[in-house]
């Protein structure tokens, strides 16, 4: 097993947890996390791959292990975290990034690509959507929030962050549920739970819209620098759907694409199997 450090550093007055491993001489992978996860989520893809890659995992403002500024302080916004990311990175002096992105890592990570081309060498791309063919039917219930935020249309999103929501993000569409660990969904609530940490999650959850809107840049970024991908997509997620991994295709015509029969947290069932990929994929982009 790998030795992974648990680590802190101050951005704009913001304690960013992080966790890393493997030797600092070796390839880069950022691996920027989910909603409504943390760095958790890469724990045992970090174990898998630390012998051969330095991999670092930072936690977001309001999420797991990192600092939860009030609302009043910090703007819960995806433009908002990517400047604190794209802080992180710039004072870990992090280059030549390999950047795996899932779910929120997209928004976040595309942010950052966009401003900053020269830092990305590669996209690993899990259930991370940049396309309208991947929003799911599990997004209806946003789209109504989106269009009138009330008391009303926050039920089904306050839904999504009770237990019982968490644990769907983590079940459904899994080959076997049996092989996903509770620690994952409990430790996901834990912080979930924190007073104010639901509104600040609200808050996300509807900026969201401003994510679809960007799609168009998103993919222009995608045509114009044409970064190698390979994409590992959990093909019966509700949420970001098989087909908006096919879709990258459009723009990144020679993107590598493996759909896994699982769900939305791709790596509770198949870490191993998409070690496997990444360690092939980076000897072909790492010269």
């Amino acid at each position: 097993m790998a030795t992974v450090i648990y680590k802190t550093i101050t951005i704009d007055g913001v304690k960013i947890f992080y966790r890393e491993a493997g030797e600092t001489s070796r390839p880069l992978i950022l691996l920027l996390h989910g909603f409504p996860s943390s760095s958790h989520m890469y724990r045992d893809l970090i174990n898998d791959l630390a012998d051969r890659y330095h991999l670092i995992a930072p936690d977001y403002p309001g999420f797991g292990n990192s600092d939860m500024p009030a609302r009043e302080a910090y703007t819960y916004t995806f433009d908002n975290l990517s400047y604190t990311i794209e802080k992180f990175i710039d004072a870990l002096q992090l280059k030549k990034i390999n950047l795996y992105i899932q779910d929120y890592g997209s928004p976040v990570g595309y942010r950052i690509a966009v401003r900053r081309p020269e830092l990305i060498q590669s996209l690993i791309i899990q259930n991370a959507n940049a396309y309208e063919d991947g929003l799911g039917p599990a997004l209806e219930d946003g789209k109504r929030f989106w269009a009138n935020r009330n008391e009303e249309t926050e039920k089904a999103m306050r839904w999504i962050l009770s237990l019982d929501g968490t644990k769907l993000q983590y079940l459904d569409g899994t080959e076997n549920p049996e092989k996903i660990s509770p620690d994952a969904y409990h430790y996901d609530q834990y912080f979930l739970e924190r007073p104010g940490n639901k509104e600040i999650q609200l808050d996300l959850l509807y900026d969201y819209q401003n994510n679809i809107k960007l799609y168009p840049v998103w993919q222009k970024y995608l045509r114009d620098h044409q970064p190698p991908a390979l994409i590992t997509w959990g093909k019966n997620d509700a949420l970001f759907t098989g087909s908006g991994a096919l879709a990258y295709k459009k723009d990144l015509p020679n993107a590598e694409v493996h759909l896994l029969n699982t769900g939305h947290f791709a790596l509770e069932e198949y870490h191993t199997e998409i070690a496997a990929h990444i360690d092939t994929f980076l000897k072909k982009v790492i010269i």
